[in-house]
């Protein structure tokens, strides 16, 4: 597909209501035709099997369509890790609003699959201080890499990022809260230890979502603040 055909693709698809919605929701966003995520993921999904390098070269990601376009194809191509990796390290420093970072790192399944190589790219980003380069980082490791053989380094890193914007520290309290649903005597023992090193912010928003998240036990949440006191 060309970028004129998936230009009028979106155009078909835009709804102004949404957009104005959209607006509100993601200020940082590039300007927006209304295009839900489920119809971009559909659109995306043909681009990948199509010439998806051509489309990544090429696409000015001028609007938040084409941006996301950008992070879904990303997660969707099959070819050699090594040009998907490099397509996504060269991705991460253009990411700008939270919808497009967490619609890579959610997209990005292969990671799974090459855990080690996708890690490799993440480290060259956990000593940022840039507001979407370390949200990409927490909510990659916390949608990919949370499984027995990483968790222990996904707490090195989500301990070690730091920023004073807030999207990524909202990145980061989010994997925080969604790692105490799945390793919750791990993260117990991580957020009532001396060595956290959250801000207070971060670890009190981490500890909201985990009381608002139907997978955490309140208890758990209550025996933590009990400890702050």
């Amino acid at each position: 597909m060309t970028i004129s055909q998936i230009r009028d693709e979106i155009s078909a698809l835009a709804d102004p209501k949404n957009a104005e919605f959209f607006a509100k929701l993601n200020p940082t966003a590039k300007p927006c035709a209304g295009v839900r995520i489920p119809a971009l993921r559909k659109l995306a999904q043909k681009i990948a099997k199509d010439d998806y390098r051509a489309f990544l070269d090429t696409n000015p990601m001028d609007t938040f369509e084409m941006e996301a376009l950008q992070a879904f194809v990303i997660g969707y191509a099959k070819d050699d890790i090594n040009v998907i990796l490099s397509y996504l390290d060269k991705f991460i420093p253009k990411v700008h609003d939270w919808s497009v970072a967490d619609s890579l790192c959610q997209t990005f399944k292969i990671a799974k699959k090459y855990p080690d190589e996708t890690f490799a790219i993440l480290t060259k980003y956990r000593t940022s201080h840039k507001e979407f380069e370390v949200r990409i980082v927490a909510i990659m490791l916390m949608s990919q890499f949370l499984r027995d053989e990483y968790i222990d380094i996904v707490f090195e890193v989500v301990d070690s990022l730091y920023t004073e914007e807030f999207y990524a520290k909202m990145g980061v309290a989010w994997a925080v809260a969604t790692i105490m649903a799945k390793y919750p005597d791990k993260c117990l023992d991580y957020m009532l230890s001396p060595d956290n090193h959250l801000d207070e912010w971060t670890y009190n928003k981490a500890l909201q979502k985990m009381k608002e998240s139907y997978r955490v036990d309140n208890a758990v949440v209550e025996k933590i603040k009990a400890a702050r006191q």
